[in-house]
């Protein structure tokens, strides 16, 4: 099996689409290190995500979780899990354009919304369980367009997270067959 191991692999998508549970598993199989830029961001501020979001507003977190995506992006090949909003700047979407492949993990309302009610650690999702819901579709209706500008799509569902990666790998292989 041919696979990418010469480049990043950046995971996109929406909160609650797998990002970080599938990036963990692929990165295994690739024998790759695996990156989450949420983590990143709470190392380099020394603060949690939801903290830096709550000191510093979104617009200031959004400016550095652009500048952690710069630099992770421009470092050796791993697996890499995007914050959720990460590939909607410009800027990102350039450079991930040049530097790594991006699979987009699309995942709909219903799956993210199982993944997501009750999460604490969200940020972006800091509201009543009742208003998830909505707030999601605000999310897919803003950010989808971005997303389907990566290099591959692969559908999440409630399934074994292996599964997920497995349709990962087996998407990964004919988009590098496709460009032979």
């Amino acid at each position: 099996m041919a696979m990418i191991t010469n480049k990043i692999i950046l995971l996109v998508g929406l909160i609650g689409s797998g990002k970080t549970s599938v990036g963990k598993r692929l990165a295994k199989k690739l024998s790759l290190p695996f990156v989450d830029g949420d983590q990143e961001i709470e190392k380099a501020s020394g603060l949690s995500v939801i903290d830096v979001f709550k000191c510093f507003g979104a617009d200031e977190y959004r400016a550095g979780e652009e500048r952690i995506m710069k630099r992770l992006l421009s470092g050796a090949p791993c697996v890499l899990a995007s914050g959720g909003g990460a590939f909607i700047a410009e800027q990102t979407r350039k450079i991930a354009k040049e530097k790594a492949l991006t699979i987009w993990l699309k995942a709909d309302i219903d799956v993210l919304y199982s993944r997501t009610t009750g999460r604490k650690r969200r940020p972006f999702l800091q509201c009543s369980d009742s208003k998830i819901k909505s707030k999601l579709q605000s999310y897919i209706d803003t950010e989808y367009p971005f997303y389907s500008q990566a290099d591959i799509m692969v559908e999440t569902k409630n399934e074994a997270v292996e599964n997920t990666v497995e349709r990962v790998l087996q998407a990964i292989n004919l988009y590098e067959s496709d460009k032979k």
